[in-house]
């Protein structure tokens, strides 16, 4: 029997991941953290028959998500759903003044979650934690605003009995190793080696259900 895992989120998930609306699982999964983990995990667990998609949108807010959900997780049913929103929904606020204030995240992405249970009562939830490093230039009102939201995903993956994955305290601890820049260059997205530590968090908490 195979096990589906879907990654959702905005462009650190995306990635540059294939567009085709038909695209299969295991290809083109783009070119971070959420690839590193399928090709981990497809080679370590080869009895699980894995079917791994990557469905992260760039620039994507918790609402945008809401309103590609049918098609974009409930259609394709999976077993696992990970899930990385919510500097965007601070980010956009920041740039264009249309974000999404904290208290409506939660209630969105509550609502998500809820919608999911519902329609699959199976489903196992792998919650991640929104971050943002130092060398992002943003004000400290904007950084606190991603951190508030990060609090709401360690809430959300209690009320769920979901892992978290504690991006921004991994980041955190490695700043001591090296700078801000080496592992998110803009403070938001990814270096190579930035990906290859969420990857290895990622599937710490994946080796839990």
């Amino acid at each position: 029997m195979s096990k589906t895992i879907l990654f959702q989120g905005d462009s650190i998930t995306d990635a540059g991941r294939g567009r085709e609306d038909d695209l299969q699982a295991n290809l083109q999964l783009g070119t971070g953290y959420a690839q590193m983990s399928a090709a981990y995990l497809l080679e370590k667990h080869v009895e699980q028959n894995l079917q791994i998609f990557n469905r992260g949108i760039s620039g994507n807010r918790v609402v945008d998500l809401y309103a590609r959900w049918k098609k974009d997780c409930l259609n394709i049913r999976p077993d696992v759903l990970s899930i990385l929103i919510g500097v965007n929904d601070t980010g956009h606020e920041r740039g264009s003044q249309n974000g999404v204030e904290v208290e409506r995240y939660e209630r969105v992405y509550r609502e998500l979650l809820a919608w999911t249970k519902e329609t699959l009562p199976n489903i196992r939830f792998i919650l991640c934690e929104p971050f943002i490093l130092d060398s992002s230039g943003w004000e400290e009102k904007w950084v606190t605003d991603v951190h508030k939201r990060g609090a709401v995903v360690k809430k959300l993956a209690t009320e769920f009995n979901a892992p978290l994955v504690p991006f921004q305290l991994t980041f955190n601890e490695v700043l001591g190793i090296a700078e801000a820049s080496y592992w998110a260059p803009d403070g938001v997205h990814p270096s190579l080696a930035g990906h290859q530590l969420m990857a290895e968090k990622w599937i710490e908490a994946y080796e839990t259900i």
